[in-house]
């Protein structure tokens, strides 16, 4: 146990600038708090006081605006950087070594039973506001952007953004063409386009036709 509470610190130091020491750490870190609150409150869920447990688990969303369920599975040195507003849910699985962003979920969509919630690798980072739902898998080493919507699996190194999340970047490549903000297609154009050369056939035909 002294152990964690050591290595718990000594993530947050290492992670954060704005960290000036242990002490700090351990009186003011929301994310620090949230952790060590939870591994009390898993403690108790895995040895059947899961009334406890939860009781555990919601004064700790009173005092951090972080909920962590007591059944998720955290492995070591989770960071979890300002916090307000993460949600975990029962069947989470994280690995060793993740980050964590304000905002973040890892939830349910409502449409599954048992497995509910996602897995994350090693060493996964989940940004600000992101949305990671459904019982899928974020591979090791991932990088999901601020505000993604995960609905599906993300490889091992890779990179994934947008609403839905699509993976733009595997083991630092490209693998998709990334719009800028400003050369964005007009869908509408689009569509005429597209009916422009749907007419051009037509008319193509009916000369044919007549000829």
């Amino acid at each position: 146990m002294f152990e964690r509470f050591r290595e718990d610190i000594a993530v947050i130091r290492d992670k954060d600038p704005a960290a000036r020491s242990g002490v700090e750490i351990a009186l003011l870190y929301n994310g620090f708090k949230a952790v060590r609150s939870y591994r009390k409150a898993n403690w108790c869920y895995r040895h059947g006081f899961k009334l406890l447990a939860r009781a555990i688990s919601q004064r700790c969303v009173r005092r951090t605006g972080i909920e962590i369920h007591p059944g998720a599975t955290i492995g070591r040195r989770l960071f979890i950087d300002h916090g307000t507003g993460v949600v975990i849910g029962e069947t989470t699985i994280i690995g060793d070594d993740c980050t964590l962003y304000q905002g973040v979920t890892l939830g349910g969509t409502g449409k599954d039973t048992g497995k509910r919630h996602p897995t994350l690798g090693n060493h996964v980072m989940v940004g600000a506001g992101a949305k990671v739902l459904g019982p899928i898998t974020i591979g090791d080493h991932s990088r999901i952007a601020a505000g993604a919507v995960v609905l599906e699996d993300i490889p091992d190194n890779a990179t994934a953004v947008g609403v839905p999340a699509r993976v733009v970047r595997v083991g630092g490549q490209k693998v998709v063409e990334q719009l800028d903000q400003i050369h964005i297609p007009d869908p509408l154009m689009q569509e005429i386009e597209a009916l422009k050369e749907r007419l051009a056939i037509l008319e193509s035909q009916a000369k044919e036709k007549d000829e």
